[in-house]
């Protein structure tokens, strides 16, 4: 039985094998791709009795006509969008076309220009030239995508990580605003150029499923910026490492995917709070609630080294700079200040520096420390709520405890 495979419970692509009714032909193919966050419970779902409620007569079908499941892994549900549009492209599994016609899908463009925009287009514009594609050369093609909402939340992923051009930066009324973003690079001049073509040839590697590669080529250039000095470069393409090697794509669960984010990991909280004595003393500190649980093996104790007095939004993003130095620490899937938005901000402005899109909440208190507004999502309240209290226990002990010690 097709069911009593030891599918992974992890993000990947699974392929349906089997022969379509009046194939004529002996062996099997392909019949159907797909992207899971977990595989194990995306493939189980197929053998609910409501299927073709669900999904559709013809998935009812080519599951019926199924012989076999074979599914390929991957580190995230974004590489997940990436190969299965990959292999859709190089199998053309027959399901997959009655599902969803070809013009229906969604291809990733770059241009052939001096600074290159990536479009993103329906089949039919690619197959018929149409409108927006008139008078455009194009250097890549990527697709199909079958999810379009799911393809433009990974685009706004990979653009933090590697800013790009698209049409609508390109106007003016737009671009500042994507500046201020760091959405938008640099055109200023043929340096920049230079620039953004390795840029570029670096979302090429990503789309073309080539991770390894990228994070090879990238670790090359940071090393030799550092080489010659170009220590601002070398951190800036450190942080790109940093985001590729830790991408937390939640954001990608959509209609395609299993919506319980059980599936991925463990839901992940970690509070952060400051703690001092006028300006004396400062330290920092980490705690972690997951799936309602306090998990203190998680916690985490900093000394602040560049502590100013009363400069609590600089100390906070020191401790979420050192944190986000450990990689072999799980991200969250929420991070929470103690504070308001100045704090919120301050852990957001580190965020964006490393490309890393994590949600933030801010718990604002009274004058008896008691709270009294979040500022940012609500869904995991009570959660949240036992993160900050542990944060700030937590930071209060620390620092006591330094205090004395030097006394």
């Amino acid at each position: 039985m097709l069911l009593k495979k030891n599918i992974p419970d992890t993000p990947g692509v699974y392929y349906f094998l089997g022969r379509p009714s009046g194939g004529g032909k002996k062996g099997v193919d392909i019949l159907y791709v797909g992207k899971a966050t977990s595989l194990k419970n995306r493939v189980r779902s197929y053998f609910q009795g409501d299927i073709k409620e669900k999904r559709s007569k013809i998935i009812e079908k080519m599951v019926g006509e199924a012989t076999d499941i074979k599914w390929t892994e991957t580190d995230s549900v974004l590489e997940a969008l990436i190969l299965e549009a990959n292999e859709i492209k190089r199998h053309q599994p027959v399901y997959n076309s009655k599902e969803k016609d070809n013009k229906s899908f969604n291809y990733v463009l770059i241009t052939r220009e001096i600074f290159p925009r990536i479009l993103v287009v329906r089949g039919r514009e690619v197959l018929q030239k149409k409108t927006a594609l008139k008078d455009i050369q194009i250097q890549h093609e990527f697709g199909p995508f079958p999810s379009g909402t799911a393809l433009k939340e990974a685009l706004r992923i990979i653009r933090k990580i590697f800013p790009f051009r698209d049409v609508k930066s390109t106007q003016k009324e737009h671009q500042r605003f994507y500046k201020q973003l760091g959405l938008l690079p640099d055109t200023s001049d043929s340096r920049a150029a230079t620039k953004y073509k390795k840029s570029i040839q670096h979302i090429v590697l990503f789309f073309k499923g080539k991770k390894k590669q990228l994070l090879s080529t990238l670790k090359k250039q940071m090393l030799a910026e550092a080489k010659e000095e170009h220590f601002e470069e070398a951190q800036r393409i450190k942080g790109q490492i940093f985001a590729l090697e830790h991408i937390r794509d939640v954001s990608l669960i959509d209609d395609g995917f299993v919506k319980d984010s059980r599936h991925i990991q463990e839901y992940r909280i970690e509070a952060y709070d400051v703690a001092h004595t006028s300006g004396k003393n400062v330290v920092g500190v980490m705690t972690v609630v997951e799936s309602g649980e306090i998990k203190k093996s998680d916690y985490r104790k900093f000394i602040i080294k560049d502590s100013p007095a009363n400069n609590d939004t600089k100390s906070l993003r020191e401790v979420v700079e050192r944190r986000l130095a450990h990689p072999e620490w799980p991200l969250p899937r929420l991070m929470v200040a103690d504070g308001g938005k100045a704090q919120k901000s301050a852990i957001e402005s580190v965020l964006r520096k490393y490309g890393i899109e994590i949600p933030v909440v801010a718990i604002v208190k009274d004058e008896y420390h008691r709270p009294k507004n979040m500022l940012g999502v609500t869904q995991y309240e009570k959660d949240v709520l036992l993160a900050n209290a542990e944060a700030h226990r937590f930071a209060i002990s620390f620092h006591r405890k330094k205090r004395d010690l030097i006394k």
